[in-house]
């Protein structure tokens, strides 16, 4: 009877103990997925649409695309671009095909492309692209969206895998400036905003 007693004070412990919060889960070099997203969103990114042409993608091929903050430009001479993937996406997949592609940088008036092409399971790529006006490139075969402060096509030069994204650096073929009047459109802190 004794031990049966004592087996119930215990019970009742655990049962009036609240569960604690489990904490970040912290890498082996020290920081957690949490903090390091919460730090580096406060860094403010300008927001590309990433475009490549699969050309074996049904009878006419088909276009790809992905909103990108991770872009910048590495090098003046050579002119080079990079974008980071993450590995198994299916821009991924393609460029590891497909070595042409664009970047075309949003303006702050884009903000619902940039959506878009950002949500998680998301429409086909034929119906994202169905209402939004842009042009073909020339060097790439990508869409080029109109109203972009500029249009950048490349052709890649080289593939780093970084932990679960790879970062795609390429040769800049053809930069176009087809919106010299409007202002960037940036994120920052989890959320697309205007300058100013």
């Amino acid at each position: 009877m004794r031990a049966y007693r004592a087996e119930a004070s215990v019970l009742d412990v655990f049962q009036t103990i609240p569960t604690p919060r489990p904490e970040p889960i912290p890498h082996p070099e020290g920081v957690s997925n949490d903090d390091f997203r919460a730090a580096m969103s406060r860094l403010t990114a300008g927001v590309v649409l990433v475009t490549a042409h699969d050309a074996d993608g049904g009878p006419r091929g088909a276009d790809v695309g992905m909103t990108a903050t991770a872009f910048m430009s590495v090098s003046l001479d050579p002119p080079l671009a990079m974008v980071s993937v993450r590995n198994g996406s299916r821009m991924d997949d393609l460029l590891a095909e497909q070595p042409h592609w664009a970047a075309s940088l949003l303006a702050e008036s884009q903000r619902q492309i940039a959506g878009r092409f950002a949500m998680k399971g998301r429409i086909s790529d034929d119906l994202l692209f169905a209402d939004i006006q842009f042009t073909r490139g020339e060097a790439s075969g990508a869409p080029l969206v109109g109203g972009a402060l500029a249009t950048l096509e490349c052709v890649t030069e080289q593939r780093v895998e970084a932990g679960d994204h790879t970062l795609v650096i390429g040769r800049v073929l053809t930069a176009d400036l087809p919106n010299t009047e409007g202002s960037p459109l940036a994120y920052f802190r989890g959320r697309y905003r205007q300058l100013g």
